[in-house]
């Protein structure tokens, strides 16, 4: 039997009904996602050789809503000072501990912390905490950069409060060769012996990456990203959404 002619406007509202709900969907994941989640464009080599420059990491922003930091995670964070600029670093010591770093040495509490993750031999700013050690306030985290020649971390802006931690780096989308989980992966320069390893380095750090590490910086959301020791202007960030 044809359809009669009532038929079609009823068509056409159903149409119409089933594009607006996947429209509404589509805008609901969106924002699900990039509530729970941050891309991440690593600039600069001050958390070398855990992560390298043009890193592309996925950031989680729910984890710490959850749990407190752990030591060892790679936090994306705003420094006390300015909190136009997010940098990037690893938790060394919880809210409650002693620390005390001598000679390039971290210790916890009096016992001595073990970071087969460092690409070489620690020269730069190796003291903190005085004689004996310094209490870490509660609800604070001191972070430093892997790459301890060459990270402007709480040696210098001293421990940041949780409150100023907006999420967990998580997992590398690129290059593809380090794809995965950045804390499952071996970090490439296990089994180096120290001057080998420094070498490698020394090679990895071209004078160009090296001029680009002095001034490297990228956006996260409505700020900038830091990985190294200095900064540079912000319209040379990058803003990456997940």
């Amino acid at each position: 039997m044809p359809a009669s002619r009532d038929d079609a406007p009823s068509t056409g509202a159903s149409i119409l009904r089933e594009l607006f709900e996947v429209v509404v969907l589509a805008v609901i994941l969106y924002f699900g996602i990039s509530f729970a989640v941050q891309t991440v464009h690593v600039e600069g080599l001050s958390m070398f050789a855990t992560l390298d420059n043009n890193d592309y990491l996925i950031a989680n922003k729910i984890d710490y809503k959850l749990h407190a930091p752990q030591r060892g995670d790679i936090v994306i964070l705003r420094p006390p000072t300015l909190s136009t600029t997010d940098y990037i670093k690893r938790v060394i010591a919880l809210p409650g501990e002693r620390l005390f770093i001598h000679d390039g040495f971290v210790y916890i509490n009096g016992h001595k912390l073990d970071e087969p993750y460092l690409p070489e031999a620690w020269t730069v700013n190796t003291e903190w905490g005085g004689p004996s050690g310094e209490l870490i306030p509660p609800n604070n985290y001191f972070v430093m950069g892997d790459n301890r020649n060459r990270s402007q971390d709480s040696r210098t802006f001293g421990p940041i409060s949780r409150d100023r931690i907006d999420g967990r780096a998580w997992f590398r989308i690129w290059p593809l060769n380090h794809f995965g989980n950045i804390y499952d992966r071996p970090d490439r320069w296990s089994g180096m012996v120290p001057h080998l390893a420094a070498e490698s380095l020394r090679q990895h750090l071209r004078p160009a990456a090296l001029a680009r590490d002095e001034h490297g910086f990228r956006r996260l959301g409505n700020r900038c990203l830091e990985t190294s020791a200095l900064r540079e202007r912000p319209d040379h960030c990058h803003l990456d959404r997940a």
